[in-house]
């Protein structure tokens, strides 16, 4: 098809499902759609400010950006212009006819037909220009790419319902026009007193004049006359510029909501000015909510990087490591070169510096914010398994981040018990943390291998979250206490057993020699050993890892990801106080068999393992209970 032709094209599935969702979960907070779209045109110019350091050519002799309002109140049409970096036809149909984002399937299957909790999902999504269709019936958006000749321009027009036109255009200036055809109830959204509240309200941080027409009285020779001028709505100058005493919370929160393209307010915020050696000004955001894109390894991340209040990068990615992914804000350099590239900004040595001090100013947001046990269950829900990651990162700070991390334990089944607590509370004589890792809360608080520390009143963390076997490899103390899984190796509970109790274990050891042999010999490969078990009071048996063996997390995780897991023997304690273990030492050959065959899978079962030949297991069971029942 020709460029000279009108184009008639469908939107992306996901569009049309986002479009009619917002229109109807939306209503009660319309106003919206304004701020959506002059953040949008604010953006376009930060953009072609930053391009136009290499061409200056861009600005067409037009250097000063604004975004000016036209409106209309009699017809019901208000008009967002810019004079930014514009588009080409690719990018209309690119930008307004697809959500190129990865999440989307995520957020749409997340949708669940209740508007109240559809609409915060929205809010994690982002909302962005197709906000407009809140308040509209038609969307006209008229625009031309700087740079290019004024016949390129494209003309994009839609209803919202289905499909969209795109066709040429001549345009004699660069940027973008958006005429927005009120629907009958939006149409006070084009009268001038509720726009400039509106404006106030959401933009007013915006570096950028906001403009709107309005009429004056002149002076004539014979008689009065009016006529128009433009009048500057915002403040205009970048928030983080201004001292911190100036700045209003509700202005730190619409300039967040600027940033992250967010519905809600951040959980906590930062606002620093480094002086010295280096300067740099930060002012960086904890969400409240996470992304739907927070786990996906393309999605775009990072911080808005300016240099001498020039946007210079959307996503600068390399002024916080991977696992603080989740922070918005914005970074501004008095040091940077103008014409930074992102191989400057990765082998840069000033970048690196910037990094470290950043890093350290998130921490202590952190910190600050754990001492509200509230607002941290929050922020920890939504971003905790990306914190996670952070040991593993970050080892110059890995004692920090431990400090910061919440977990479940025999004491508090919430995910609220930080290290700290736990030390608090440890018994006299213990010099360890003990923790157990499962597959979920109800599997791990049920394993077997607890009972011992149940019987003494030795808390347990438990840890049921699938990052959490790899964070402990990375984790190995925390306030000089060393951490030690109690599934695997032997367990040595130091001063918490008692010279009797060890005399009685080697005593039991010594007598069950037979037995152990026996079982040994009726598992044969399936285990590296039989022991007498110092962990268990209730159960028969338990499956006990070998100390340097993957655990049951790590093989699903390779298993997933299609790579072998390498082979490990688990070994077999038996209790010898168990009335099992006493019927299996008086069975016969061919019923002993069975038995050892069965405490091995039970314990295995209880283990969160799957079993090899579950068949098998469950016909040995059958045999078992007809027996009984004789």
């Amino acid at each position: 098809m020709s460029q000279a032709e009108k184009q008639t094209l469908g939107f992306q599935t996901e569009v049309k499902q986002l479009l009619h969702l917002m229109v109807h979960a939306l209503y009660s907070n319309r106003e919206i759609f304004l701020r959506e779209l002059i953040s949008n045109a604010s953006d376009a110019c930060d953009k072609l400010r930053f391009e136009a350091i290499k061409k200056p050519e861009l600005f067409e002799e037009q250097s000063d950006l604004r975004v000016r309002l036209y409106l209309n109140e009699e017809q019901g049409e208000i008009i967002i212009e810019d004079n930014g970096i514009g588009m080409n036809r690719e990018d209309v149909i690119a930008h307004l006819g697809t959500i190129a984002r990865s999440g989307t399937a995520d957020f749409l299957q997340n949708l669940s037909g209740d508007q109240k909790k559809d609409s915060s999902l929205i809010g994690q999504f982002g909302v962005g220009f197709y906000s407009a269709f809140i308040v509209a019936d038609e969307v006209q958006v008229e625009t031309r790419k700087a740079g290019e000749a004024a016949d390129q321009g494209v003309r994009w027009v839609s209803q919202g319902e289905g499909e969209f036109s795109v066709e040429p255009i001549t345009k004699a200036e660069r940027g973008t026009r958006i005429l927005l055809k009120l629907k009958e109830d939006a149409k006070e959204f084009a009268g001038s007193w509720r726009v400039r509240n509106i404006i106030q309200k959401y933009s007013d941080h915006i570096g950028l004049p906001i403009q709107i027409e309005k009429t004056v009285e002149v002076e004539g020779e014979e008689e009065q006359a009016s006529a128009t001028e433009w009048e500057t709505i915002n403040k205009a100058n970048a928030l983080w510029t201004r001292a911190k005493s100036e700045i209003k919370d509700e202005e730190y929160k619409e300039f967040y909501k600027h940033v992250a393209h967010d519905f809600q307010d951040p959980l906590h915020w930062s606002h620093n000015k480094v002086e010295g050696k280096q300067e740099y000004t930060s002012l960086l955001f904890i969400p409240q909510r996470a992304p739907f894109d927070l786990y996906h390894r393309e999605a775009p991340r990072g911080l808005k990087l300016y240099v001498q209040r020039v946007f210079i990068l959307d996503n600068a990615e390399q002024f916080l490591p991977l696992y603080l992914r989740f922070i918005k804000g914005v970074i501004d350099s008095s040091d940077l070169p103008l014409n930074v590239s992102r191989e400057i900004l990765q082998q840069n040595p000033m970048i690196d510096s910037m990094k470290s001090a950043l890093t350290k100013r998130v921490l202590s947001m952190l910190e600050q914010l754990a001492k509200d046990a509230d607002q941290y269950a929050i922020f920890w829900k939504e971003f905790g398994q990306a914190l996670k990651e952070g040991p593993a990162e970050d080892f110059a700070n890995r004692e920090r981040i431990a400090g910061l991390l919440r977990f479940s334990s025999t004491q508090e089944t919430a995910q609220t018990v930080s290290l700290a607590d736990y030390l608090a509370r440890m018994p006299e004589g213990q010099q360890k943390i003990y923790y157990l890792i499962g597959d979920s809360l109800s599997q791990v608080k049920s394993s077997p291998h607890l009972e011992v520390f149940r019987k003494k009143g030795i808390e347990v963390l438990l840890l049921t979250d699938r990052v959490d076997e790899w964070l402990m490899s990375h984790l190995n103390e925390f306030d000089g206490k060393s951490f030690v899984d109690i599934a695997r190796g032997d367990l040595d509970l130091g001063e918490l057993d008692s010279a009797e109790e060890k005399q009685a274990q080697e005593k039991a050891t010594e007598e069950k020699k037979d037995l152990l042999e026996r079982v040994q010999k009726a598992l044969g490969e399936r285990v590296s050993e039989v022991k007498v078990s110092t962990r268990l009071t209730n159960s028969p048996a338990v499956l006990v890892m070998g100390a340097g063996d993957l655990g049951v997390q790590m093989r699903k995780i390779l298993e997933a990801a299609g790579q072998a897991a390498p082979e490990s023997k688990p070994r077999l304690e038996i209790n010898p106080e168990h009335p099992l273990i006493q019927r299996l030492e008086s069975s016969a050959e061919e019923r002993f068999n069975d038995l050892a065959r069965l405490l091995c899978d039970q314990a295995a079962l209880a283990a969160g393992e799957s079993l090899e030949d579950p068949a098998d297991f469950v016909q040995r069971l059958n045999h078992l209970l007809l027996d009984l029942s004789r």
